[in-house]
């Protein structure tokens, strides 16, 4: 039995009595710690994605050594500089020993992976979150709990990538390598974006909203934009019975060559053919 299924098979008996777990558990601290320790430093992960980011595969047991982490820490004051805070969580450190950039006053809970070279400019990234190397997160970005972001992926001013934590089978939001979001768009609830996608900004991408192809009409997914895409917000006529409404989806407007970098100004041309800027 290696070391990570006996962490397994420890937290999974810790959870199964998590309501009876206090702080003053230095032994359920002591793994717990562990587990997240192991997040941290990006050894284990709370999902498997595969290469062209479509599909994710939970370490569920991982994310209960998350809510478990909630359950053995207690309350504190944190001074950072002149700011105060009360947190159960503590904040990553030892910056200086990666090539990892963070502007003031980004923040980053400890039990997150941020892999080298990465840029935080003002924003903020959750426990359980796994940010890859190059990826640029801009500000007031939020990358919540537990997201996949892959290499050289690029979150716009203030895009939003939800947490999911709960229930720990849930799958979390993934964003494949060297995909672009733009600003102010916000993929929440284990929605995904595939490898080299350039997602417009004000984008909505949830596991219920229809991603579709306009030359056909055709609903390719729901809450999936497939790898090397180009897709903007849009709306469609739906009728009720109190009258015609427009419900939110996304079109899929362009291919793009896979494995080629994109270029921002390529990509400003080819949205404002369609009346939309990067932002």
């Amino acid at each position: 039995m290696t070391m990570y299924q006996k962490l397994e098979l420890e937290i999974e008996k810790l959870f199964d009595r998590i309501e009876d777990l206090a702080p003053s558990n230095d032994k359920a601290f002591s793994t717990v710690f562990e587990v997240i320790s192991l997040l941290d430093e990006g050894k284990i992960r709370v999902a498997e994605v595969n290469e062209q980011a479509t599909k994710a595969e939970v370490n569920s047991w991982v994310k209960k050594a998350i809510l478990l982490w909630f359950r053995v820490n207690k309350m504190k004051v944190l001074e950072v500089g002149p700011f105060e805070y009360r947190d159960k969580l503590p904040l990553k450190k030892k910056y200086d020993e990666s090539s990892i950039r963070v502007v003031p006053v980004a923040s980053a809970r400890f039990g997150s992976f941020i892999d080298k070279d990465v840029v935080l400019m003002p924003s903020y990234v959750n426990i359980g979150a796994f940010v890859g190397s190059e990826t640029m997160v801009d500000t007031w970005a939020t990358v919540g709990s537990c997201a996949q972001i892959g290499k050289r992926v690029h979150l716009s001013g203030g895009v939003g990538i939800g947490g999911v934590l709960e229930p720990p089978n849930a799958n979390p939001v993934v964003i494949g390598d060297e995909a672009f979001v733009g600003s102010r768009a916000m993929i929440v609830e284990g929605a995904i974006v595939g490898k080299g996608a350039v997602v417009g900004p004000g984008v909505i991408l949830s596991p219920s909203i229809p991603v579709i192809d306009p030359d056909s009409g055709r609903e390719v997914s729901r809450g999936i934009i497939p790898p090397w895409t180009v897709a903007v917000s849009a709306s469609r006529k739906k009728e009720f019975s109190g009258g015609e409404f427009y419900l939110p989806c996304v079109l899929l407007i362009k291919k793009l060559d896979e494995n080629k970098r994109h270029s921002k100004t390529q990509l400003e041309s080819l949205l404002r053919d369609h009346d939309i800027s990067l932002g």
